[in-house]
């Protein structure tokens, strides 16, 4: 009695795809934000909130203190507001540009909806216990939880950044949110929650490295391996 092989099922592919405005987007924004956080620890350097806590000065952004006291008379904070502003501009530009094509594509609502308490909870609890699959190009209950949440975070830090720069003229905004001394904390609340989300989005790019080649290619596969059918007797 003869055997026959079947043929193998053809390999299933996990594909992510970001157009080209998307990682635009996305690598200004993370450009953006690294210049703001490094020159606003130099800012806050010059007032903490905190006690006496100040950011080390290899991690700021505003140049030479010494050099700077010399030539202007001011320790780097100057320099350090410029590259901040330069960094809000550019931050909102991208991020605009982000929520405009994530809203009119229906990037929003095909990847980042649904979002259930119930499911958050569940992904949360199988990430800690290590046992949370990955599928490129699919997003889990607490990617979905995050990304949102680091989009409202950047909206909350431009509104209460506003506030402080602005008190007198945005009186209103600024008592929106507590007065000049809240909407301070606020706005480092809103950084530092910017600032961890991006340990964990680089954290899980290398986990998955493949996430970011289609970040910046703009595509990238994964082929699952595939097993052959068992032989079956000719005839059945």
């Amino acid at each position: 009695m003869k055997l026959r092989r079947t043929k193998p099922n053809p390999a299933t592919h996990d594909i992510q795809e970001h157009p080209a405005l998307v990682r635009i987007a996305h690598w200004l924004q993370a450009l953006a934000i690294v210049i703001m956080i490094g020159s606003g620890w130099r800012i806050y350097n010059s007032v903490p909130i905190f006690g006496n806590y100040r950011f080390p000065l290899w991690a700021t952004l505003g140049g030479n203190p010494l050099q700077s006291k010399i030539a202007h008379m001011d320790p780097g904070v100057a320099n350090a507001l410029n590259w901040h502003f330069t960094g809000m501009w550019l931050l909102l530009a991208s991020y605009l540009l982000f929520m405009a094509h994530g809203t009119i594509s229906g990037h929003f609502w095909r990847h980042l909806l649904p979002l259930r308490p119930r499911d958050i909870l569940r992904d949360f609890i199988a990430a800690a216990t290590f046992r949370l699959g990955h599928r490129l190009g699919e997003y889990n209950a607490v990617q979905r939880f995050a990304y949102w949440g680091v989009l409202f975070a950047i909206l909350m830090m431009f509104l209460t950044g506003l506030a402080i720069w602005k008190p007198a003229q945005l009186s209103g905004l600024t008592w929106l949110f507590g007065g000049y001394p809240t909407a301070r904390v606020l706005h480092f609340i809103f950084m530092s929650a910017i600032c961890l989300f991006m340990v964990v989005h680089v954290a899980l790019v290398i986990l998955v490295p493949k996430t970011f080649v289609a970040m910046v290619f703009g595509r990238a596969s994964h082929a699952h391996p595939t097993h052959p059918e068992p032989m079956h007797h000719a005839g059945e």
